[in-house]
């Protein structure tokens, strides 16, 4: 594979990628200079000052500590688990075992991220899998951004095609009964089933088709050769070479490791869908209705599973480390010096995410986001349909790359615009859909979305490889949910 691989990137130009540091700064002095601007013609917004643009990442990294602790954990975590050899050996083992029905795994894999965004917007919980997934799809002929398009585009799918999620659509309908407008949570859900439909099949055929061109000749991959290079150092202990020879085995100790490892990795996405919300308590093993606090979670983290956020996940993955480590055998100071390496090999990780969320800080700071938000919604009044829902569609295209987050775009915008749908007589569903879908294809393409700029960092595939890969798709996507939206604007 190694020369196959080295083959395919000596026929490119060398080309310097700017780094994630670089774009996500660029996005916050392109916020800065914006407020100057607008500051000229209201006192609505604050110009942007020196001191504001370079505290800006200091808050977002305070902002997003919870996250930023959660990825050096994870660093740690993965450091172990990747001294006791097991998930090099697990990978070959896997890749021997699928033969020629490999391509499998994409929709599969898609699909159970798709319904985790789906049902709880699975997005920022999804950056321990990109590395896990690049190493698997190097492994089975593929290239790292496979893995990375399946985890990215598995989740933010589904978290565009949003049923139940609490954090978008719950969020979404709260705001309308705050403001006294009726909806159907029925046929909410029946629309963010039809877009959750739409959007994974088109992924899922996206993502098969660039597999398979990879592996059908490596220089077809959007890679560059210094990503090639970087690929070939991490995942090339577990390519295809190594199921060449040999048969891979798995000693009882991995497999001891690799249950573990998959035990934490389920424990933690349970811990993550708010049950109590959809009335299940099933998962509050070992606590009661009248004593939630008995549960093994609440002991360990001080929150029972399905209420849990970063800290407690990071509870979590910390214990389990400990737990791997002494199952695989490691001493003491083996174990302190793995946890420590794994950690320092994520700080880069953890700093995008706090710069990526500093540019939300600025534009919160200054006012940017609402003015922009009150003077668009004003300029749509008394607009048709057909001229409304493609409007609309633009003003959340534009604010979901400085607002990424779905709770705070939602918190932000619906209060304004479901009443003014409302008021031209639209139905409310339908502007939630539009606010799902336009979020839903920003956040997969923004980098101020820390999820997106973590994972790739973490998985070694620069944001603009990425983004040069799914341009035409994310421009297809956008077409089909631009012509869905308005389709219900003029249906509902």
């Amino acid at each position: 594979m190694s020369q196959t691989s080295t083959d395919a990137g000596k026929g490119r130009k060398k080309r310097q990628m700017p780094s994630s540091f670089t774009i996500l700064f660029g996005c916050l002095l392109l916020v800065a200079v914006a407020s100057w601007a607008v500051s000229l013609f209201t006192t609505d917004v604050r110009a942007a000052t020196v001191a504001d643009f370079m505290a800006s990442p200091f808050l977002g990294f305070e902002s997003a500590m919870q996250v930023c602790v959660f990825i050096l954990v994870l660093g740690g975590f993965l450091g172990v688990v990747q001294k006791t050899g097991a998930l090099d050996t697990g990978i070959a083992v896997l890749v021997r075992k699928l033969g020629g029905n490999d391509l499998l795994l994409v929709p599969v894999l898609m699909l159970a991220f798709g319904v985790c965004g789906s049902t709880y917007g699975m997005l920022e919980e999804s950056v321990p899998f990109y590395l896990l997934l690049a190493s698997v799809t190097f492994a089975m002929g593929w290239d790292p951004l496979v893995g990375c398009m399946v985890v990215l585009m598995g989740c933010g799918l589904g978290v565009l095609g949003s049923t139940v999620n609490p954090f978008s659509t719950g969020l979404a309908l709260d705001a309308l009964k705050a403001a006294g407008i009726a909806y159907d949570q029925g046929l909410m859900i029946g629309i963010g089933l039809i877009m959750f439909v739409i959007a994974e099949a088109t992924g899922v055929i996206f993502v098969m088709r660039y597999a398979k061109r990879v592996r059908a000749d490596r220089a077809s991959s959007a890679l560059t050769p210094e990503e090639w290079q970087i690929a070939e150092r991490i995942y090339g202990d577990k390519g295809i070479d190594s199921a060449e020879g040999a048969a891979p085995r798995l000693s009882k100790v991995q497999k001891r490791v690799l249950v573990l490892f998959a035990l934490t990795f389920t424990v933690m996405i349970v811990g993550f869908i708010p049950w109590q919300t959809f009335g299940v308590t099933l998962f509050d093993i070992g606590g009661t209705a009248d004593n939630p606090g008995a549960a093994w979670s609440a002991q360990l983290t001080g929150l029972p599973l399905g209420e849990w956020y970063f800290t407690e996940c990071g509870i979590w993955f910390f214990t389990m480390t400990v737990v791997i480590g002494k199952v695989a055998g490691m001493h003491e100071k083996e174990l302190v010096g793995t946890i420590l390496h794994g950690c320092a090999d994520l700080v880069s990780v953890a700093l995008v995410v706090a710069v990526a969320r500093g540019v939300s800080v600025l534009m919160s700071t200054t006012g940017l986001d609402v003015w922009i938000l009150a003077n668009a919604a004003n300029a749509l009044a008394g607009v048709s349909a057909t001229v409304f829902a493609p409007l609309s569609y633009a003003l959340y295209f534009a604010l979901s790359f400085l607002i990424p987050s779905s709770t705070g775009m939602a918190t932000v915008s619906m209060p304004i615009m479901g009443p003014l749908a409302a008021s031209l007589g639209f139905a409310p569903e339908a502007m939630i859909a539009v606010y799902l879908a336009t979020h839903g294809v920003v956040a997969m393409i923004t980098p101020t979305c820390g999820s997106i700029m973590a994972g790739l960092e973490l998985a070694q595939v620069s944001y603009a490889t990425y983004i040069k890969t799914a341009a035409r798709y994310m421009a297809l996507l956008t077409a089909i949910t631009v012509v869905f939206v308005t389709v219900l604007m003029l249906v509902l």
